[in-house]
């Protein structure tokens, strides 16, 4: 009986930690964030929008949150933008099984000024969020999705 207890009391233990640990985990899991090439958000946000264009993906709109939130009255002291991605081919087959995931489209990346000066460009890891949604969603955000955004970001990362 002794043993029953101790194996039960450790193996609860044991889940509770590991959820502990993977809501620790998680939201540096769920990002993926790259250092520009380019020195400013401006030149960063118009060669994602080259790149993206020239792999037949759109992008509808670049947002400056910066200048958003200033009219607002309030102040952020560094640069940062929202590069809206888009490919109507993706979203149409996602959106035809799963149109609850319409939430997170179009997709974004975020560009903006870190605290060490340089610029970055961080974006949802799509590889995990489509293992996470499982099913069409894996298939068209883990496969076609993950590997044209690896190709925009390319020319625009820093090496």
């Amino acid at each position: 009986m002794n043993k029953a207890v101790t194996f039960i009391t450790g193996l609860i233990a044991g889940v509770i930690l590991t959820g502990i640990l993977a809501m620790k985990m998680m939201p540096g899991m769920m990002l993926t964030t790259h250092e520009s090439r380019y020195t400013t958000v401006e030149e960063t946000c118009a060669a994602l929008k080259t790149s993206i264009e020239a792999n037949n993906w759109q992008s509808p709109a670049t947002r400056n949150m910066t200048a958003a939130i200033t009219k607002q009255g309030f102040t952020l002291d560094k640069q940062v933008s929202i590069v809206e991605l888009c490919n109507a081919r993706y979203a149409g087959d996602v959106l035809a099984t799963n149109p609850e995931v319409s939430t997170l489209m179009p997709c974004a990346w975020g560009v903006y000024e870190g605290n060490d000066g340089k610029i970055y460009i961080t974006g949802m890891n799509m590889g995990l969020m489509a293992k996470i949604f499982g099913g069409n969603i894996a298939k068209v955000m883990g496969g076609s999705v993950a590997d044209d955004e690896a190709k925009m970001l390319t020319p625009v990362i820093a090496e």
